[in-house]
């Protein structure tokens, strides 16, 4: 395996997310040069459907306020684009549960500490005080086939942040308080919130950052058919 691939290989198998971050700047023209590898994902007829919104210092920090004073009164726009079911089912249920559970008990939070429970949900809006919020928009003119593209981008951008030394977390929570966050960024209707990403460096001592999901092995989600050869 040459030095390139095995590169490649370590930035994705050392991406995951991350809920606590080190109070270190991020220069402008680093989340620029991230932006545009994220930019080279490819999408369907060059359309290139995305829209980034790059907060730092009072920026973000006017928006994380604006969205907490709604969370803290318990209320939601509600999400234009459906990202979970109605209902969960297996094998999709016990997953989500293993997040949860997994993080809490990093965090020393039982099950009935509903304020705890709270407060970490909250640390979402303030991108986990990370010094760089991205916010994702797409708009609801095309056609809903392409968030693919911009899962593409999101896996580009975050592949590249963790190949320098960044890490990040994706954050639907934010597409809940779409009307706060156009209101407050003075964005157009026409823009779909779908997600906010947090960016910086890890903070290696936070408990929360030791949670890594487990992945399914690729039998659980892959049919090899009409191979020859293993």
């Amino acid at each position: 395996m040459n030095e390139t691939i095995q590169h490649v290989d370590q930035a994705i198998r050392s991406r995951h997310s991350m809920r606590n971050f080190l109070d270190k700047p991020v220069p402008q023209a680093l989340v620029r040069e991230l932006l545009e590898l994220a930019a080279c994902a490819p999408s369907s007829t060059n359309v290139q459907p995305w829209k980034v919104y790059a907060l730092c210092g009072a920026d973000k920090a006017a928006l994380s306020a604006a969205v907490m004073a709604r969370f803290e009164q318990g209320e939601t726009d509600g999400r234009e684009v459906d990202c979970y079911p109605k209902e969960w089912q297996e094998p999709w249920l016990s997953r989500r549960r293993a997040v949860g559970l997994g993080l809490y008990k990093l965090l020393g939070i039982g099950k009935e500490d509903k304020a705890r429970m709270k407060a970490q949900h909250a640390r979402n809006f303030t991108f986990f005080d990370a010094p760089v919020g991205l916010l994702l928009t797409i708009d609801r003119r095309l056609g809903q086939g392409m968030l693919i593209d911009c899962g593409l981008f999101l896996g580009n951008l975050t592949i590249a942040a963790r190949a320098r030394g960044l890490d990040t977390c994706i954050q639907a929570f934010f597409a809940d308080y779409h009307k706060t966050i156009r209101s407050t960024l003075g964005i157009s209707d026409n823009e779909i919130v779908l997600v906010g990403v947090s960016l910086g460096y890890a903070n290696p001592d936070a408990p929360e950052n030791k949670l890594i999901s487990e992945r399914e092995a690729v039998e659980g989600f892959a049919e090899f058919r009409g191979f020859t050869e293993k």
